[in-house]
């Protein structure tokens, strides 16, 4: 009997430790992420007991005390979940299993612009990871698109690097925590509010971006060399759509508060599942579907779970 558990991120690293210390064989498979957008954070300020890590090494912390309780296939995707009697069917990019119980801990994606040249220079000057990018930037000013805490952090850790940082944001107040938000300010990124980007222009690179003040209706001109984009999330959450899990309207799959599904058997952690956003209830989401599985692989639970 196995507990295959999807994505190496919080969520299903906490759910490998908890689902190994019980007892359970377990195997996770990692996504295209490797560890989450975690590994995406300059600075993580707000786990506790860690007041101050780059978001790398917490994951790599996580992933090397879940190795000891679980075993880790990062070199194949999962591609497929088909229900069968009392078991589920994984097919992967390599083969296929059998398995008793699936934990879904896909996470997030970020979400675009869709604006005129965003897709152009994806890679060629625009990015949505200040944490990988922001070192090849060939200039000394940047943009990071976005309001909320990502985006914050992000600005100030390309302004860290040295470069002059644009922060763009939609309405007229930052959706940061407030200590970030002061953090950015101090240490001298440029905020400007009210504004969308409408387009990015360049020749093989971009070179810059056409802004509108949605309050005045004026458009400007901002020449910068790399474009940083952190305006929300997307769930990956297409393999639990496909094998029959139910979402919300916007895509997240719904649980209920043992992190269960509708398919007995199949629960969901983390990112995929909406909420917060956090490292922390993400690995709490995770300790929790680990905790329900074992209705599947123990006799001590209520007949009607």
């Amino acid at each position: 009997m196995e507990l295959s558990i999807v994505g190496a991120g919080p969520a299903g690293c906490t759910a490998a430790v908890y689902a190994g210390r019980a007892g359970i064989d377990t195997v996770v498979f990692d996504v295209v992420l490797g560890g989450g957008l975690v590994t995406w954070a300059p600075r993580v300020r707000n786990y506790p007991g860690l007041p101050d890590i780059s978001g790398e090494e917490l994951m790599e912390r996580m992933q090397k005390q879940a190795k000891k309780y679980a075993r880790f296939r990062y070199d194949e995707t999962v591609t497929g979940i088909q229900e069968m009697d009392d078991a589920f069917q994984l097919t992967t990019s390599r083969r296929t299993y059998i398995t008793t119980a699936v934990i879904l801990c896909m996470g997030r994606l970020p979400r675009r612009l869709d604006v005129p040249g965003e897709k152009e220079f994806a890679g060629y000057g625009v990015s949505y990871g200040a944490i990988f990018d922001g070192s090849r930037v060939k200039g000394d000013r940047v943009a990071m698109v976005g309001g909320g805490n990502a985006a914050v952090s992000g600005a100030i850790y390309l302004r860290e690097l040295g470069y002059e940082v644009f922060l763009i944001h939609r309405r007229n107040q930052l959706r940061a925590e407030y200590a970030l938000e002061q953090e950015a300010r101090k240490k001298g990124v440029s905020i400007i509010l009210n504004s969308v980007v409408e387009e990015i222009f360049g020749d093989k690179r971009s070179k810059g971006m056409h802004i509108k003040n949605v309050a005045t209706g004026e458009t400007e001109v901002l020449s910068v060399a790399g474009i940083f984009i952190s305006i929300g999330m997307r769930p990956r959450s297409e393999l639990a759509t496909a094998a029959g899990v139910h979402t919300d309207e916007t895509g997240y799959i719904t649980t209920d508060e043992w992190q269960r599904t509708n398919i007995k058997g199949v629960y969901a952690a983390g990112d995929v599942t909406g909420g917060f956003g956090y490292i922390l209830t993400s690995c709490a989401e995770g300790a929790t579907a680990a905790f329900a599985s074992l209705e599947l692989f123990r006799t001590c639970f209520p007949k009607d779970w």
